[in-house]
């Protein structure tokens, strides 16, 4: 019959067709996480971006990405107490792995190898097997974009205890938590301010839990000491190819979705058939 005669096609040239495609997106957005700068053998270039934030210099700062890792950040502080400024910057000999970019990068790059992992002449024979296919890459996909839409949830003791602590010269004064994240197409860093709290004080003392960003009045207790967060200053940057790897991530799961819907239209069809 004419549908059976449209499906064949669909599986034997459409589905190609498409799988071809959605590699040469994904190749495209694999080629922004690993950022390799024309004809330098394949070194990741570096890139500079200015930390600003609307309505407060507080904190300023400028960080340079290197693929997934940050390999430089000067940092300058005010500090609203006495407007003392701070200057910190990482260590000559220390970089900062960007945790939420690598494993885009992986779940994309298995995306990749999901769709290339046949043999050229290779023949889908059924629906199913097109829908199961697409499945598994659109899983991929959606890590991969969650894990930049998402960053990590941590409790301020695990701020207070992270290697990125120990990476800054002059070293951060213990009243100073940094914490740096993606979150879609902006690297983030947040700088808190604490104070600690006396045995004396009156106030109810509770533990903070995990979050993305905590807020003035969370406490927590770290090396023996309470402390208070008193300050929080956020300052970000666009980094424009998370930008366009985020754009990738949304066309190709649409291409998947359209192709898994035209599928199904003809295998419900076929399921349903009078005999």
């Amino acid at each position: 019959t004419m549908q059976e005669e449209e499906f064949k096609w669909i599986l034997q040239e459409e589905v190609h067709a498409v799988l071809k495609q959605l590699q040469d997106i994904l190749k495209e957005a694999s080629h922004r996480f690993a950022l390799p700068a024309s004809g330098s053998g394949g070194a990741v270039k570096q890139e500079n971006f200015v930390l600003s934030t609307s309505g407060t210099d507080q904190v300023k700062g400028v960080l340079t990405l290197q693929g997934d890792a940050l390999c430089q950040a000067d940092v300058n502080l005010k500090m609203p107490r006495n407007n003392q400024l701070l200057h910190f910057a990482f260590r000559e000999d220390k970089q900062w792995k960007l945790q939420q970019i690598q494993d885009a990068r992986n779940h994309v790059n298995q995306a990749i190898y999901l769709l290339t992992n046949r043999d050229v002449n290779y023949q889908f024979k059924t629906g199913l097997e097109v829908l199961k296919l697409m499945d598994a890459v659109m899983l991929q996909l959606s890590r991969a974009r969650n894990r930049l839409t998402t960053p990590a949830t941590l409790t301020l003791p695990e701020i207070a205890s992270s290697g990125l602590t120990k990476m800054f010269t002059p070293a951060l004064p213990p009243d100073i938590l940094v914490n740096f994240y993606i979150n879609l197409n902006k690297l983030c860093l947040t700088v808190y301010q604490l104070h600690v709290l006396q045995p004396s004080t009156t106030k109810n003392f509770k533990s903070a839990g995990g979050s993305i960003l905590h807020n003035p009045g969370a406490m927590f207790e770290f090396g023996n000491q309470r402390y208070e967060v008193s300050h929080v200053h956020k300052v970000e940057c666009v980094v424009p190819w998370l930008n366009d790897a985020l754009v990738f991530f949304t066309v190709s799961l649409q291409l998947c979705q359209q192709l898994k819907d035209k599928i199904s239209v003809f295998s419900s069809y076929w399921n349903y058939r009078p005999y």
